[in-house]
C-alpha cells in the first residue's frame, strides 16, 4: 500500500521518539527492554501494518502482550502513532524501517508471533525475492521467533497465497491452520480474527480471504 505523503504524520513521528524508532542503524540491535515497561511479556510483530487497524486493535485487546509495528512508510507510521497516542497504547512501539533487516533489529528468539497481513504480492517473477514469504525472509523470521513461534499470514491474493504455501512447505514449516475462505470458517475462528482495513474492504466486496498459521518447529 502506497500512501500519499502527509506532512503532519512526519512531524508527529519526529515529536515522539519515545514511541517511534525512525530508521535505526541495522548494525546495532535495539534494546527493547528500554521501549517496553515489562519486557517479559510475549512480543508480537506485524510486518507492513499500513494504517495500523490490526496492530492497534491487537494492542488494545491484549495489554498483557507487547507489540511492534514494523512499517517502512513514514506516513503510515504517523497514522499508527496517532491511534497509539489516542488510545494510550503503552504496549505498542513503532519501528520505521525496512523489513529486510528484521533480524538486525530484534535479538534471536525474542518474538512469539509475526503477522503478515495483505502484503504486496510482487506478482512479477523478477520481484520474487521481495515477497515477504520468500525463503530469505522466512529464514529471518525463524531467527527472530521463539521455539514454536508462529507466522500468521492473510491475503486476498490467490497467487501470493499459493506461492506462500509452497515457499513455507519447501522451507520445512508446519501448517497449524489453513483457510481459503477465512470469513466462512467456524464461529470460534471468526471470533478470534481481527480485520485489517484491506480485509474489511475486500471481504465486503465478496472476495475470499486466504489465511494460514505456520511454525518452524522446535529449534
Amino acid at each position: 500500500m502506497r500512501l500519499r505523503n502527509k506532512p503532519w504524520a512526519v512531524k508527529l513521528v519526529h515529536e515522539h521518539p519515545e514511541s517511534v524508532i525512525d530508521r535505526p542503524d541495522p548494525s546495532l540491535k535495539i534494546d527493547w527492554s528500554k521501549r517496553f515497561a515489562d519486557i517479559s511479556r510475549p512480543l508480537e510483530i506485524e510486518v507492513g501494518p499500513g494504517k495500523g487497524k490490526f496492530i492497534t486493535t491487537m494492542a488494545e485487546k491484549h495489554p498483557e502482550k507487547n507489540f511492534v509495528a514494523l512499517e517502512l512508510q513514514m506516513t503510515a507510521a504517523g497514522m499508527i502513532l496517532r491511534t497509539k497516542l489516542a488510545k494510550e497504547l503503552s504496549n505498542l512501539q513503532i519501528l520505521c524501517a525496512d523489513a529486510a533487516n528484521i533480524d538486525a533489529f530484534f535479538s534471536a528468539h525474542i518474538a512469539s508471533k509475526i503477522y503478515l497481513n495483505f502484503s504486496d504480492p510482487w506478482p512479477k517473477t523478477r520481484h520474487e525475492k521481495r515477497r515477504l514469504t520468500y525463503k530469505t525472509f522466512l529464514q529471518k523470521y525463524q531467527t527472530v521467533l521463539r521455539a514454536n513461534g508462529q507466522v500468521e499470514f492473510k491475503t486476498d491474493n490467490a497467487g501470493l497465497f499459493a506461492y506462500s504455501l509452497q515457499s513455507m512447505n519447501n522451507f520445512g514449516m508446519n501448517f497449524d491452520f489453513v483457510s481459503v475462505d477465512l470469513h466462512n470458517e467456524k464461529e470460534e475462528v471468526l471470533a478470534a480474527n481481527i480485520e485489517t482495513e484491506y480485509e474489511h474492504k475486500f471481504a465486503a466486496q465478496g472476495n475470499p480471504i486466504y489465511a494460514l498459521h505456520a511454525d518452524f518447529g522446535v529449534k
